[in-house]
């Protein structure tokens, strides 16, 4: 049994059973996607960084959401692309569980910080005269670095039981990535506990803050309602819109995937969901913020104005 664990030196990543014409247009279009995921983002954090009028709170949680965009997408989509062009491509194991654990951790930091977007409305809307008091950048601060430093630690738990497992075969995972529920299948041991914790986990970290996510945009809902002139309610509301949209496509797909049923016949649709949850995610993300903020779409405007200009 020893030296069939130690054998296992690398897994194959069986990725998606397509013809290569269809692989070879799917390359094709997830690399354009990924481009899009990185441009965009990177827009993003560049007119904040460039405009004043964007150092606030509100699009300093913005920019820490861009930076885990890009990071989820590195560490899944280009291993992806690969395995398009050469099916059945292999992965070492240390390299198979550090993807594991970095899919964790941005996936976890991403929850909190939208949970910390949501208090940051919730605080500008509902108690707009102490909102600058409130949202200190110390405070800010300390919520972008608690949601890292929460997500690196509940991964490391998931990466440190996941070492001690023997892998003596198969080494084939059907996925496009190392998905820790994937890699568990492989183990050559009772995984009982791993499973355990990955369900509570999801629930903690997915169910724990979308509730208190919801509860923050009640009364931030009954406070838009209360405000008398209508131009008033549309401008609070525009300010909550976008993170309305990233919060349903993100919390949407994740709780699917990982609270959802576990049945044998749901295994490729949440393959396929995990696919919109780690490409097309993180290219909308940018979308919805600029398509839908007029603080954003007037930074960009007046970045181009003074490269014209100059």
């Amino acid at each position: 049994m020893g030296d069939n664990v130690t054998s296992i030196t690398e897994f194959i990543l069986l990725g998606f059973p397509l013809s290569s014409r269809v692989r070879l247009l799917l390359f094709g279009l997830f690399s354009l996607f990924y481009t899009f995921t990185l441009l965009g983002n990177g827009a993003i954090l560049g007119l904040i960084s460039l405009d004043p009028r964007l150092h606030t709170p509100m699009y300093f949680f913005l920019s820490q959401l861009a930076i885990v965009d890009m990071s989820y997408a590195c560490n899944t989509v280009p291993m992806m692309l690969v395995n398009l062009l050469s099916p059945n491509t292999s992965i070492s194991f240390s390299g198979c569980l550090t993807q594991t654990f970095l899919f964790l951790t941005f996936a976890i930091t991403e929850c909190l910080l939208l949970v910390v977007m949501s208090y940051d409305r919730y605080v500008a809307i509902c108690h707009p005269l102490r909102y600058s008091a409130i949202m200190s950048w110390r405070l800010c601060i300390t919520l972008a670095v608690t949601s890292w430093i929460t997500g690196v630690l509940l991964s490391l738990i998931h990466l440190v039981l996941l070492l001690p497992l023997p892998f003596c075969g198969p080494q084939k995972i059907n996925h496009f990535l190392c998905e820790i529920m994937a890699v568990l299948k492989l183990a050559c041991a009772d995984t009982r506990l791993n499973e355990i914790l990955v369900l509570a986990g999801a629930v903690s970290v997915l169910v724990g803050p979308f509730s208190s996510i919801v509860i923050s945009y009640i009364h931030i809902l009954s406070a838009i309602l209360r405000i008398q002139s209508r131009q008033g309610r549309q401008k609070a509301f525009s300010t909550c819109s976008s993170h309305l949209c990233v919060v349903g496509l993100f919390y949407g797909t994740a709780i699917i995937m990982y609270v959802g049923p576990r049945d044998v016949n749901s295994k490729d649709q949440k393959k396929y969901l995990l696919l919109f949850h780690s490409l097309f995610n993180p290219m909308l993300n940018p979308l919805i913020y600029s398509l839908r903020n007029k603080d954003v779409q007037n930074a960009l405007q007046r970045l181009l104005g003074e490269k014209i200009t100059s």
